[in-house]
């Protein structure tokens, strides 16, 4: 049946996870191409046949016209299921280039679901990200809602020391001590669980 093998594709990355990647099935990825090439060689086919026998394509109404017109239907169809597989695995990638590759590798099981292209395209979009907040001087990653206040209240949880210079002043920061600091300042010592951010 035309256009099953595409349905399939779509299908397999509609059942899993919200955001999250399977792994790219090439294989069936190819066979939907293939499909794609045989309606077009039959397109191709059908059209060239009615244009000799003096026919116009888009008046005549034969069984030729209406075999092109599903095979150009279907072909469109695949096409749009194809499109649609990669579109969606290229969103959570980019997802993935803001949440996890502006700091750290990809872990290697994720990794191991891209395709090549897949990966080149998180490789270069992370390339792009980083670049563009080493020549604004800007951490975009920081805050994806942005803060009411750009300085936070928060309480140091293990002993860091004494002359840690923050973008605006050096501080000491004591085991259970509290301080007033600017959300850029303290958002790396809460990632690495080393401040908590007080509320209130």
């Amino acid at each position: 049946m035309h256009g099953r093998k595409a349905y399939e594709l779509v299908k397999e990355f509609g059942s899993g996870e919200k955001g999250h990647l399977k792994i790219f099935n090439n294989e069936l990825f190819e066979r939907v191409i293939e499909e794609c090439n045989e309606h077009h060689n039959a397109l191709q086919s059908l059209i060239r046949k009615m244009q000799e026998e003096g026919l116009e394509v888009q008046t005549a109404k034969n069984a030729d016209h209406y075999g092109a017109l599903i095979h150009h239907i279907s072909l469109i169809r695949n096409k749009r299921c194809l499109m649609a597989y990669v579109y969606n695995r290229a969103e959570i990638i980019r997802d993935l280039a803001w949440k996890v590759g502006l700091l750290h590798e990809l872990p290697r099981e994720i990794q191991e679901k891209f395709s090549d292209s897949e990966e080149q395209y998180f490789k270069d979009h992370s390339k792009s990200l980083k670049l563009y907040m080493s020549q604004l001087s800007l951490d975009v990653n920081v805050d994806m809602v942005p803060p009411k206040d750009p300085y936070i209240k928060v309480r140091v949880l293990e002993d860091l020391g004494s002359g840690i210079i923050l973008s605006d002043k050096s501080a000491n920061f004591s085991r259970h001590s509290m301080h007033f600091l600017k959300r850029t300042d303290a958002e790396q010592y809460i990632a690495r669980g080393l401040m908590e951010e007080l509320t209130g």
